[in-house]
């Protein structure tokens, strides 16, 4: 048993296997914090990167992620206070007018993998709501995410409001339609193509 074993048990969707295999490592004397970083944080890393190169599919991120967290549920009292608080806290929604969220919830799903706190506003979120909450939650960052070209305004709408409001947030987006050019132009903060390079940047921008 080792603690490779963990991480290959996440990336075969295996929740009791993890579940089993961390208690025998506990037991065995291993590091809570080496089991969740090289165990759990890792084969989660490693499904976005299968993900992106259209190894795996969405249904595979789905049952990944309920092992990964099924391992940190098993490994929450052998953590120091640290290491159980979160990455930092991510607002995330689809911008208003636009009620598509296949990317948005794949995006949560990647950065709830990496161990942040995301705040799922869901569909049609307008750029009053978007500041609101990350005021309300103390937000590090918002995300926001649209496959309607016609919604994009919306974007730099949110990152004017977040910016009046004087908030800390960072802001990120992404979608079919948007582009890096688009991004600089509204003065956001990043542009992710999709949930694996989100969750990057996202651990960029938190630095």
């Amino acid at each position: 048993m080792a603690i490779r074993d963990i991480y290959e048990a996440v990336l075969a969707f295996d929740v009791n296997g993890v579940r089993r295999k961390i208690n025998a490592e506990l037991n065995a004397g291993s590091a809570a914090d080496a089991i969740l970083k090289t165990g759990l944080i890792a084969a989660m890393d490693e499904v976005g990167k299968r993900f992106s190169t259209g190894a795996l599919f969405i249904p595979d991120m789905i049952w990944a992620a309920k092992a990964m967290q099924t391992g940190v549920e098993a490994l929450k009292p052998f953590l120091t206070e640290g290491l159980i608080q979160s990455a930092g806290t991510v607002v995330i929604g689809t911008v208003h007018g636009d009620l598509h969220d296949i990317g948005k919830n794949l995006v949560k799903l990647m950065l709830e993998g990496a161990r942040f706190n995301v705040i799922d506003l869901g569909v049609d979120i307008t750029a009053e709501r978007f500041a609101a909450s990350a005021k309300e939650n103390a937000a590090d960052l918002v995300a926001m995410s649209a496959l309607l070209t016609t919604t994009m305004p919306c974007m730099q709408q949110t990152v004017s409001a977040i910016r009046n409001m004087g908030l800390k947030a960072k802001t990120i987006v992404g979608g079919a339609p948007v582009t890096q050019t688009f991004a600089d132009e509204i003065q956001a903060d990043g542009y992710a193509e999709d949930a694996t390079s989100a969750v990057e940047l996202v651990r960029r921008l938190m630095k």
